[in-house]
């Protein structure tokens, strides 16, 4: 059995709760406010819940300390990116008790994210962290939270399209340092994300049979891949690992400045090196889209692409695979050279005229019909080449 008393203007309670005294104070001089408050609480231990004095107090600190841990204790390797998140909602939400975050709050957060130029996509990236502490809170015994508040999402609208075109490739690899460039061309072919690149020891990657190895727990989906390596990429990393043996021998990593593994690459050394050569807007992770979308062009299923890349649903292997004016252009090419009607002619001319127009002799200029176009040529001696 539970009582009321007071001390001073202010009601208290008191109850027990699985063999344990618990006194609360309903900071109120009312006594029908201790009264309902005390059978609220004899009601929830009667249905075997623990009292919610804990989750009333809960505050936004608390949520982000569990938060980080998790990242922690699962090896996350964006654990810096959680802190960021952290930092970012801590100047909305510091020193607010968890209870009083509501969907309102979570408007006002967005509408004032908007107003500093700051994109939907970012923003749900941020509300997505928030949601997850809610959630690792509620899992805690007892909950630390007792409701989860309703998070909006905002559409995206940003959805990256930037890849890299042969001539930038090119003009970008001469630009860069040795110690950025190894990582910029395993990117470029491969399709790694950064931090499978610069996680890379030597002892992953066969140079003779043109292959690295992703173990099992160091990628981000935690599965293992095996990813083939042409021969322009086995040629860089093998003067690369030559050059690493003899001024760092024991360093076993393939990324590295001065034997010491690259923790990422610089953003605004990146970004410098870029400007330098009339570059801009572009990103390390467009790397990713070029090597798939290239993947695709040069006749790799689909399936194994996404094998390669490590991509685990269609959906977001669709949005890597980026269709250019380039990819459209040569599609009207190959169409011209299978559908060829000339216009104006009788049906039985048009019947006449295409005989035979899907077999490989058709497809070559004929003599009556006179010389093709010079950009007829050039796509017909690309298709049979």
């Amino acid at each position: 059995m539970g009582r009321i008393y007071k001390r001073g203007q202010t009601w208290w309670i008191q109850y027990y709760g699985q063999g344990q005294l618990y006194r609360e104070s309903t900071k109120s001089s009312m006594k029908s406010v201790a009264t309902s408050r005390l059978r609220l609480r004899e009601g929830d231990i009667g249905q075997g819940k623990l009292p919610a004095l804990h989750a009333e107090k809960t505050r936004f600190e608390d949520l982000a300390r569990l938060y980080l841990q998790d990242y922690r204790i699962n090896g996350r390797k964006t654990a810096y990116r959680a802190q960021e998140l952290v930092n970012r909602l801590s100047i909305q939400f510091s020193a607010i008790r968890a209870r009083l975050i509501t969907t309102q709050h979570l408007l006002g957060y967005i509408d004032r994210r908007l107003s500093e130029g700051v994109t939907s996509a970012t923003i749900n990236r941020e509300l997505a962290a928030l949601k997850r502490m809610f959630r690792l809170k509620a899992r805690q015994t007892p909950p630390l939270v007792s409701t989860i508040p309703h998070i909006p999402h905002l559409k995206e609208h940003n959805v990256r399209q930037g890849f890299f075109t042969d001539e930038e490739y090119t003009l970008l690899r001469a630009a860069l340092p040795d110690h950025l460039k190894v990582p910029f061309i395993l990117a470029y072919w491969t399709g790694m994300r950064m931090g499978e690149v610069l996680m890379l020891r030597w002892e992953q990657v066969d140079l003779a049979e043109g292959l690295v190895r992703l173990e099992p727990g160091t990628t981000k989906s935690g599965r293992g891949r095996l990813i083939p390596v042409p021969a322009e990429v086995c040629a860089v990393l093998r003067q690369w690992r030559d050059q690493t043996s003899r001024r760092y021998p024991a360093s076993p990593w393939v990324c590295h400045y001065r034997g010491e593994r690259l923790a990422r690459v610089q953003k605004k050394l990146w970004d410098k090196i870029c400007q330098r050569v009339g570059l801009t807007d572009k990103l390390f992770h467009d790397l990713r889209r070029t090597a798939i979308r290239n993947m695709v062009r040069r006749g790799i299923s689909e399936r194994i692409a996404m094998e390669i890349s490590g991509h685990r649903t269609r959906s977001v292997f669709d949005r890597y695979d980026i269709v250019s004016e380039a990819d459209i252009h040569d599609a009207r090419a190959r169409m011209n050279l299978v559908h060829r009607v000339r216009p104006g002619l009788s049906f039985e001319e048009t019947q006449e005229s295409n005989a035979g127009s899907f077999s490989a002799a058709s497809l070559a200029p004929s003599e009556h019909n006179g010389e093709h176009s010079e950009g007829e040529r050039n796509s017909h001696e690309g298709l049979t080449a």
